[in-house]
Formats: structure tokens, C-alpha cells, sequence
């Protein structure tokens, strides 16, 4: 996606620079002379890792700074001296991952300042937030007190972490905005174990309040649409557009069966041709229906998709739960963006998990706070990967110049392992010369 913006620019170096800004926050809880590496070099470390993408990056640091007297985790991370591995963990063990969550702040406002927000805006000109519990760990011998525990019927235990990973999506882009993360983690005076749609109801508490007036929809499968969750959805000013399945929401399919004996169920029929196939899109849908039994029981708005081929087959079908208003012209426009909250499982849960960020594996557990904190350091690097897609001009330069973003971060990666480049601004501009024409040489004879 290419969008103009003006002159609204954040480069690498700025980024950077706030991080180790934030960082400068951390609390640290050592006391004495035990200081030698600070939580600050800890954390841009561990980040330094992330971002680059390499879980090697910080030896090759070590050796060329043996070499050369300096290094680029220095010179482009704003590292003073590196920690070993193990004094990372350490450090950051006691760190709790609400001390990264000011930076998701910091780059969102910088999007929504340059207009990259504005063009998420979707159905009733909202904000489509998706919901989504991805677990990141399990062992069935590694855990910590922070770890949720399954109990196997055959006496087995299985140790896990989830984090709950919100995201700005749209129906046709590929893209998605990376919000700050809430982890599922045992909670102060709770007798049972925590859960995701507990974790979506302390983030809708962290940061509803902040989203609310950009005009939210939140996404979300059948898990959400439970009631008390819409209603601290709809107390905050939040829309939403929830999975609604029919054999988890017995009041609303007997209203449904009701209302449609008496023809209250509207229809609309849209025919479509894919380039392969005609396909044909039957909406359904009815207002004001209950989302629970009892007199006061939070009224919703439910549709319907089912999408067959011309001979029948059913190719989708899936139905929601929404406080949008709903007829036959918006019904299709609140399905779509129902359906996109499959984004925060393709473009955000598997990228991370496949696309060099390596989110399953396991860098480090800890007894406290370690495993989590990774992961939001993670989260943040994939962020700043999407902001530098709009927002610096060379690095979309080199990205329009090379085949892949995997290509660019391989390039990175083998230049910062022999060379030491004084910040982001000279490494990218090293790179952009070799895209330059050679200079004509004078004819000779």
C-alpha cells in the first residue's frame, strides 16, 4: 500500500532514539554495586534482536567491536556495553512488560499524526480493532509462576503462555497495526486461571478509554461475543462485530427460528463473478434480538453469510453478533469487516510466527516476568517494521529496490556483521549507492 503523506517523516534514528528514551524508564530493583550493565542495554539487547532478526546479532557485535573498538548495537541501537545472554534474561526477568507499552503509544500517535490511521477506516468510517489470544509458549517441564497450567486426564501437566495481540485491520489490506499486547497471566487475588477474554476486558480497561474517541469496531470470534464483554465494550463508546455460532448462543437461535417464522428475517442476494466462478452471497439479517435470556438482556443486531456456487455448494458460511445498525445496504459492508478479523490471525499471529520473528521460541523463561516481556519486545520490532513501511524514506527506497523484506534484512545482516555504520541514516545510504549508476568514464585514444 502506498500513501501520500506529506511530509510527515519518522526514520529509523528517531525511532530508535525513543526506545532508548523509554527504556531509560525501566525500574530497576538492584541495589549496591551490582550495576555493571544496565536495564537500558538490556532491553535495547534483547530488541536489538528482534528487530535484526538474528538471533546471532549481538555475538557478531561482540567480535567486531573486538576488532574495530566499536559496533553497530552502539552505533544504530544506542547500546553502551553489551550484556552476556544470560545477564539480559537476568535484567529483564524483573521487568514488567507494561514498561514497553508507552513505545506502541508513541508510534501510534506518530501514524495517526501522519494520516496511516485514517486510511484503516472501514465500515461507518470506524476503526476496526480485531481481538486474538495467540499462545507463544508450552512445556510440558519449563514454567514459572506466571505460567497457566492444563492438567491432562492422564495426570500429564502442560505449561503455557498467551498473549493477547490487538490489531488495526481492513478488509483488502495487507497490512495490520500492531496495538500493545495483554498478556493471560495469573492475577492478584483470583481463584481461577486466568484467561484471554479476561486479558480483552483489562485491556478494554488500559486503553479503551484512549481508542474510544477515533471511532472503534472490535473484532472478534465467538469466544467475545459474550455479554458482559459487549457491554464494557458499548459502556466504553466501542462498537463491535462478533463471531455469533448458533450452538453457543441458544437464546439468539430460538429468536431467530421465532422471527423467522413470522417473515421478520430480512434477505439480500448478491451475485458475484470471481475471474473463475459465479458466486452468489445470501445475507441474512434482524434487528434487536437478545444476547441472552432475561429482561434485561443486551439487545444486538445479527447477520448472516452464506456463500454458495451456482450449484449449491456452500463454499462460507458464518454469522455475527453487532451493535451497528443494520439493512440491506450496510449488511454486506458490516459482513466484510466481520470477516477481516481473520487479518490478526494471518497477517499478525502467523508473520510472527513464521516470518523471521520467531515468536514460539523460546529466548528466555524466567521466574517472573521474562517470557512476556520477550514477547512484547517481539511485537514491538514487527511495529516498528510496519512503521518504517510509511514512514522513512529510505527504507521504503530500498524496499521498492530489492525483491523482499527478507532480502533487505539478509543484506542488513551481513553488513552490520563486518562493518560499523554511524547510525540507520548511513547504513541505508550505504545500501542505496549501489543502486546508483556507475559514473561514465572519459573516452580514451
Amino acid at each position: 500500500m502506498s500513501v501520500p503523506f506529506g511530509r510527515a517523516v519518522l526514520t529509523l534514528d528517531d525511532i530508535t532514539k525513543q526506545i532508548r528514551r523509554t527504556f531509560e524508564q525501566f525500574t530497576d530493583p538492584r541495589r549496591g554495586k551490582n550495576t555493571r550493565y544496565t536495564l537500558v542495554d538490556a532491553g535495547l539487547s534483547a530488541f536489538s534482536v528482534f528487530f535484526m532478526q538474528s538471533p546471532s546479532f549481538l555475538e557478531y557485535q561482540r567480535s567486531l567491536d573486538q576488532r574495530v573498538g566499536k559496533n553497530n548495537a552502539q552505533t544504530l541501537f544506542g547500546v553502551h556495553q553489551i550484556p552476556s545472554d544470560n545477564q539480559i534474561r537476568h535484567l529483564l526477568d524483573a521487568t514488567e512488560p507494561g514498561q514497553v507499552t508507552p513505545l506502541f503509544s508513541f508510534l501510534f500517535q506518530a501514524l495517526h499524526q501522519a494520516g496511516v490511521v485514517d486510511t484503516y477506516r472501514s465500515v461507518n468510517q470506524t476503526l476496526l480493532l480485531a481481538f486474538d489470544g495467540v499462545q507463544y509458549f508450552s512445556s510440558a517441564a519449563i514454567h514459572c509462576p506466571q505460567c497457566a497450567v492444563r492438567q491432562h486426564p492422564n495426570g500429564a501437566v502442560t505449561y503455557s503462555h498467551t498473549a493477547l495481540t490487538p490489531v488495526l485491520v481492513k478488509p483488502g489490506l495487507d497490512k495490520v497495526i500492531p496495538l500493545a499486547p495483554e498478556f493471560v497471566r495469573p492475577q492478584d487475588g483470583a481463584e481461577q486461571q486466568d484467561c484471554e477474554l479476561n486479558a480483552a476486558k483489562r485491556w478494554l480497561a488500559a486503553w479503551g478509554d484512549d481508542y474510544s474517541p477515533l471511532k472503534i469496531t472490535l473484532l472478534g470470534d465467538d469466544l467475545y461475543g459474550h455479554e458482559p464483554f459487549c457491554r464494557e465494550a458499548v459502556n466504553r463508546g466501542l462498537d463491535f462485530i462478533l463471531v455469533c455460532k448458533p450452538d453457543s448462543h441458544a437464546i439468539v437461535a430460538e429468536w431467530l427460528a421465532f422471527l423467522e417464522r413470522g417473515g421478520a428475517v430480512k434477505t439480500v442476494v448478491r451475485r458475484r463473478w470471481t475471474g473463475q466462478r459465479r458466486e452468489i452471497d445470501t445475507y441474512r439479517y434482524v434487528q434487536a434480538i437478545p444476547l441472552r435470556d432475561g429482561e434485561d438482556a443486551l439487545l444486538v443486531n445479527w447477520c448472516e453469510l452464506t456463500t454458495t456456487d451456482e450449484n449449491g455448494n456452500v463454499l462460507y458460511h458464518n454469522s455475527f453478533a453487532t451493535s451497528l445498525a443494520l439493512d440491506d445496504r450496510q449488511v454486506p459492508e458490516v459482513v466484510a469487516a466481520g470477516r477481516s478479523r481473520w487479518k490478526i490471525e494471518n497477517e499478525n499471529n502467523n508473520t510472527l510466527k513464521t516470518k523471521g520473528y520467531h515468536f514460539e521460541h523460546n529466548y528466555g523463561h524466567g521466574q517472573r516476568h521474562l517470557s512476556s516481556v520477550l514477547a512484547s519486545l517481539i511485537i514491538l520490532a514487527f511495529l516498528v517494521h510496519t512503521v518504517l513501511e510509511w514512514m522513512d524514506d529510505q527504507y521504503q527506497l530500498l524496499r521498492r529496490k530489492l525483491p523482499s523484506r527478507q532480502r533487505l534484512f539478509g543484506d542488513i545482516r551481513t553488513l552490520t556483521s563486518y562493518l560499523c555504520f554511524e547510525s540507520w541514516e548511513a547504513l541505508m545510504a550505504f545500501m542505496l549507492q549501489s543502486f546508483e549508476p556507475a559514473p561514465l568514464q572519459p573516452e580514451t585514444g
